[in-house]
């Protein structure tokens, strides 16, 4: 799966502000359809308290927080799956990223249009996910129609079953994502879209958190075990602009307890299987992001390729006994540093030292 999130939605919904919010980036924002056409790729800081506590028990003379990825992908209409719009090139973006971000417009303004000049996030999310869909149909189809004919040759039916059932899934409306990781793995190298998890996005206005349409698309997506994040992208983006104190005071201001942003970048990392560990030391103290199940040489290769080709081992302690214990001596001296080998397999919130030799 591809390591980042994409986020889509209708055109006019708020996508561009909210990745705008997001990256820090100045990207178009325009009260028209297709305002983006090229996708726009923000590399984003993963906020991490585990981080701060670091720095202020092992101080450094930099901190460097861990990253992850969001693709701003153009506006999708009704038809893209058959080239409306920007039907091709949204599909083909979207086919590259790991997660889905949709981001549903979840609030009345009449100064800005809405695609089909009505507000009903449902139905947005069935024009998407129809499209997507029908995109999907069409590729396996393909596949099947090839298959088929080898099958009857040599009595290998165990593919065509999987891809029957995709069909008939995808015909009733129904996202792949529910499939078994056999049926998905059989089914992976045609890089479908509902297979994809997906986070909605309720872009709300800036006055408020919750309305009817938040509640629609909360009911909607416990059909699908999807999260859902609460986001006013006007808020955001205002907020995006300030340095650390003029925030926080319009953030009470607003009475804002936790950014929508931070909710949105925190799930995104989760839903992609990603994880963090942490180097420490004077010059630095920082968070790196590692796929879940990697192996210890796998991660030192993340700081460098050296750090791989040449692991040895990994002295390894955990972030909740350095905050026990308060020191990374102290953590020594109670036993609670390991040394890991080429098999170990890295988890969430570890502190390692590599030693390797080139």
């Amino acid at each position: 799966m591809s390591l980042n999130c994409g986020i889509v939605g209708l055109p006019n919904v708020g996508k561009s502000t909210i990745f705008s919010a997001l990256s820090g980036a100045s990207v178009d924002s325009a009260n028209y359809p297709f305002c983006t056409i090229e996708p726009n790729v923000g590399v984003v800081n993963v906020p991490d308290e585990r981080l701060d506590k670091i720095a202020s028990l092992i101080p450094a003379k930099k901190v460097i927080p861990a990253i992850t990825q969001f693709v701003d992908i153009a506006g999708l209409v009704a038809g893209a799956s058959k080239g409306e719009g920007l039907g091709n090139k949204f599909l083909a973006n979207i086919r590259e990223v790991g997660v889905i971000a949709h981001v549903v417009r979840c609030f009345e303004n009449p100064d800005i249009i809405h695609v089909n000049n009505k507000i009903d996030p449902v139905s947005d999310i069935a024009t998407i996910n129809t499209e997507l869909a029908l995109s999907d149909l069409e590729t396996i189809q393909r596949r099947y129609e090839k298959q088929a004919k080898i099958a009857r040759t040599n009595k290998e039916t165990k593919f065509i079953s999987v891809y029957e059932k995709a069909m008939d899934m995808l015909e009733h409306d129904k996202r792949l994502i529910t499939l078994n990781e056999e049926e998905k793995d059989i089914l992976s190298d045609l890089h479908l879209l509902t297979v994809k998890p997906v986070i909605y996005v309720c872009n709300v206005d800036e006055v408020e958190s919750e309305n009817d349409y938040v509640k629609q698309v909360k009911e909607f997506a416990q059909t699908e075990n999807a999260e859902v994040i609460v986001i006013s992208g006007k808020n955001e983006a205002e907020l995006a602009l300030l340095d650390e104190k003029d925030r926080q005071e319009l953030r009470q201001a607003l009475n804002l307890k936790e950014s929508g942003l931070v909710s949105l970048i925190k799930t995104a990392y989760k839903t992609l299987g990603l994880m963090t560990f942490f180097t420490v030391g004077s010059d630095e103290d920082r968070a790196w992001t590692f796929k879940a199940g990697s192996k210890a040489p796998q991660t030192a290769g993340i700081i460098h390729t050296d750090f791989e080709k040449g692991f040895i081992r990994a002295e390894v302690y955990g972030y909740d006994d350095l905050v026990k214990y308060g020191t990374e001596q102290k953590v020594k001296e109670a036993g609670k540093l390991r040394l890991e080998g080429k098999d170990y397999t890295v988890q969430d919130g570890d502190i390692i030292h590599f030693r390797f030799n080139v």
